[in-house]
């Protein structure tokens, strides 16, 4: 039976060192770090998400607001918004909460926001930075799978990173990271059109699922004793549930569960971890912007 890797215990250890941080920083005279996040329509889970961050954000003593937008709201209108948020000194980062709707480009949203700013670290600078390994802002994901990793004593010098999963949000910038010196991971990148991808994920010390689609990761597609963390968080029906779903990730927790060494609960693993390293790269963007030099920076 694989050791549960506990995203909660972990990011609570995260999130009392930010408010430490916060608290220390206040009392040298500054003001808290103030983050701004942008919420266009009435997704349910968007709402969720957001209401999560503004409360984590309160706790470590962040200031935070919340912008919300009727769906109507058009693509120049929101471009103006962030012009404003951009410009507002008081405003150390802003946060725009993805999916947007259809009718608005979400990448020249994201670009529009000054990568001093860009906490969620999506800004083609920010990605740039991160892959020349140079300080910059790096999205909370994949930075929170690295301090599971790292808190959890797991050991990734030399070891073979699979990663299943090519986005711009955990995928890619999470192989980035593997790379780096100090993690020193040897990382192979597939997706969903990957030829035999069994036979590659088989190979992984480090198993890594960001794919998207629920229990796509089998206990056949596992070696015995691998690190398996699950990214996924996907609504399946359930009329035995109260809310007539659940949430599952997008790996096969029970059965994958008594063949790995290690692996991530879903709920309660890799999610709260995404939040604990927002608010620590909000800290960063208000640290940064008083030195005039990036403090975030790659792990």
């Amino acid at each position: 039976m694989a050791q549960l890797i506990d995203g909660k215990a972990i990011a609570a250890q995260v999130r009392a060192e930010v408010k430490a941080e916060v608290a220390a920083w206040v009392a040298a005279g500054h003001r808290a770090p103030h983050l701004a996040v942008i919420l266009v329509g009435d997704n349910p889970a968007s709402a969720s998400y957001v209401r999560g961050k503004t409360q984590a954000a309160a706790e470590v003593g962040i200031a935070s607001e919340t912008l919300h937008f009727d769906t109507h709201l058009t693509e120049a209108e929101l471009l103006a918004e962030i012009e404003r948020l951009n410009a507002d000194e008081s405003v150390d980062g802003i946060l725009v909460q993805l999916p947007l709707p259809a009718h608005i480009n979400p990448s020249r949203i994201l670009h529009a926001i000054r990568p001093e700013k860009d906490v969620d670290g999506f800004h083609p600078v920010n990605a740039g930075r991160l892959l020349l390994g140079e300080p910059g802002f790096v999205p909370a994901t994949p930075a929170g799978i690295l301090e599971l990793l790292r808190r959890s004593g797991i050991e990734t010098a030399g070891k073979h990173a699979v990663v299943v999963g090519r986005s711009n949000i955990v995928g890619r910038p999470l192989a980035v990271l593997l790379l780096q010196r100090g993690i020193d991971a040897t990382v192979t990148v597939c997706h969903s059109r990957t030829s035999n991808l069994a036979a590659l994920t088989q190979q992984a010390d480090i198993l890594i699922a960001a794919i998207g689609q629920p229990r796509y990761i089998t206990a056949d597609m596992v070696r015995d004793g691998a690190v398996v963390i699950d990214v996924g968080i996907n609504r399946v029906e359930d009329p035995a549930h109260p809310r007539g779903y659940r949430l599952v990730g997008d790996v096969d927790f029970e059965a994958v569960s008594q063949k790995a060494g290690w692996i991530t609960p879903v709920p309660g693993g890799v999610g709260p971890m995404t939040i604990a390293l927002l608010l620590r790269n909000t800290l960063y963007a208000a640290q940064q912007r008083y030195t005039y030099t990036y403090k975030a920076r790659p792990l």
